[in-house]
């Protein structure tokens, strides 16, 4: 059987590293990568669009990271209890134009036993941005631990 721990229920630092490694799982853009955190059959609501299991994950991800290039992302834990996680998350990125956004949501997050992910709903808004005012510069891949996160950057 497959797991992914720290499993539930979860506690603050428990689900606080949760947050952590899916962060750190869709800062490497790789969809097949990301797709292994969920159940086979995991639901999700990602902005407008509804997709299940795993195949449908990675195609969805395929064409998020298609357009949204040079992806840079910071989750925050907002809540917990149980199986449930609920998180804040900002993401840069710009398109091929060159036009730079800054992106805000929150996702509500609810993990079977074995700790794969099985109900994940996204709402996202997305705020151009000047490369001026970015805040993510770290190189492509894992944000290093000495970055800050959402609430240093007052975001």
């Amino acid at each position: 059987m497959e797991t992914r721990p720290p499993l539930p229920p979860f506690t603050f630092e428990t689900a606080v590293q949760k947050v952590r490694a899916a962060e750190d799982g869709w800062n490497s853009r790789d969809p097949e990568r990301v797709s292994l955190a969920y159940t086979a059959d995991s639901k999700w609501r990602n902005r407008a669009e509804f997709v299940t299991g795993r195949a449908e994950i990675v195609g969805l991800l395929s064409r998020k990271w298609a357009r949204e290039l040079d992806y840079r992302l910071i989750k925050e834990i907002w809540a917990f209890a149980g199986n449930r996680i609920a998180v804040r998350f900002a993401y840069e990125w710009h398109d091929d134009a060159g036009n730079w956004f800054r992106s805000y949501g929150n996702e509500n997050w609810e993990f079977e036993g074995n700790g794969l992910m099985a109900v994940r709903h996204a709402c996202i808004n997305d705020l151009p941005i000047k490369p001026a005012d970015r805040k993510f510069h770290w190189p492509l891949g894992r944000r290093p631990d000495d970055h800050p996160g959402l609430s240093d950057l007052g975001l």
